[in-house]
Order: structure tokens, then C-alpha cells, then sequence
């Protein structure tokens, strides 16, 4: 089976093909199958923005298509970046200028946090499959790390003692909260294909 992912993020392709082969289930961006959709993320849960650009992708490409929407949740700002995570603080930050925007913001406050993902299937026979992952950690009080993109660098897990950006791609795909929705979802497609 082959879904196009509703994003031109190489970086997630990396980690959704990684997982979903063992599936064999190939995953290709939307280019690759000749198709440039920008979806305007109006959704205000990371379900409705994950179906969202789904639903466009497979609607231009007549192929199934797969859409994570995904942020990261800090405690002490009542849930924030959140659903706006790729876009905190204006269109003028990279990844590096939100971090230091969100380090900025926590200073003084507690800094609980979790990172959370939705995987959602938009098949052209009118099926939609749907799938969750969080996971809980904390914010870190500088960038650690070379790995990985977005808010990796700042997210903490204290078990391990790093950040998502100081871990290698298998141990970061065995914990994360897109490995987790991933093998949610897997299980999803396969009850789906009946294997």
C-alpha cells in the first residue's frame, strides 16, 4: 500500500516511512506524486487540523493519504504552543527563534510538558482511520542536542536524561509521541486491510 503524506516535511517522512515499512507500507511526500497542496490549518484540536490536510491530499491525489498534525503542550502556558506549535510567535521565527521564545516565556514557571501527535488516514473509499500519541517531559533550560527538528532540542526527558534532539532516530521513534501514534495506527490499518 502507498500513502502520500500530507506535508513537505523530509524529516517526518524519515520518521513515518522508518516505522510504517515493517508494515510494508510505503509513504511518499505529496511532490512525489505530482500533487502541491497547502491545507490552512483552521482546526483547533490536533485531530480536526490532522484530518484536515488528509482529507485535501487524498482529495487531489485520489491516492490515501496520511496527515500528522503534531505540537508540543507546556503546562504553564495553559497548553501552549499547542495546535500553534509550528507557528508560535509569527512567521518570522525558524525552529531555533521558537525555542528561544518559549525558554523565554517559562522563565520562573514550572516546566512540565508533553509533546503530542495525531496520525490521521484519509482513504478514497470514504474511510478515515485515526490514531493518538503523547509523550510527557519536561522543558529543558537551554538546546541540547544536533538530532532531530522543531522543539526536539528544548524537550527534556528526564528518565533518559536528554533531549529528543540528543537521541538517535530508533531510540527517538521507540518513545516519541509520532512512534506512538504510528503504532497506533498501524494497528488501525492493519485491522483496516484485515491482516
Amino acid at each position: 500500500m502507498k500513502l502520500v503524506l500530507a506535508s513537505q516535511n523530509g524529516k517526518k517522512l524519515q520518521e513515518m516511512a522508518q516505522i510504517l515499512s515493517q508494515l510494508g507500507v510505503e509513504v511518499c511526500l505529496q511532490r512525489d506524486v505530482g500533487v502541491n497542496v497547502e491545507v490552512e490549518e483552521t482546526g483547533t484540536t490536533f485531530e480536526e487540523n490532522a484530518r484536515l490536510k488528509a482529507q485535501a491530499v487524498m482529495e487531489a491525489s485520489g491516492l490515501p493519504a496520511i496527515a500528522d498534525d503534531s505540537g508540543l503542550c507546556v503546562d504553564a502556558l495553559g497548553g501552549a504552543p499547542g495546535v500553534y506549535s509550528a507557528r508560535y510567535g509569527g512567521p518570522g521565527l525558524d525552529d531555533a527563534g521558537r525555542c528561544r521564545l518559549l525558554l523565554e516565556n517559562l522563565k520562573g514557571q514550572p516546566r512540565a510538558a508533553k509533546f503530542v501527535s495525531v496520525i490521521t488516514c484519509c482513504l478514497p473509499d470514504g474511510t478515515v482511520l485515526t490514531a493518538r500519541g503523547e509523550c510527557p517531559g519536561t522543558i529543558a533550560f537551554a538546546p541540547m542536542g544536533e538530532g532531530g527538528f522543531g522543539y526536539d532540542p528544548v524537550f527534556f526527558l528526564p528518565k533518559l536524561k536528554k533531549t529528543f534532539a540528543q537521541l538517535s532516530p530508533e531510540e527517538k521513534n521507540a518513545i516519541s509521541h509520532r512512534g506512538q501514534a504510528l503504532r497506533a495506527f498501524q494497528l488501525e490499518l492493519k485491522h483496516h486491510l484485515g491482516r
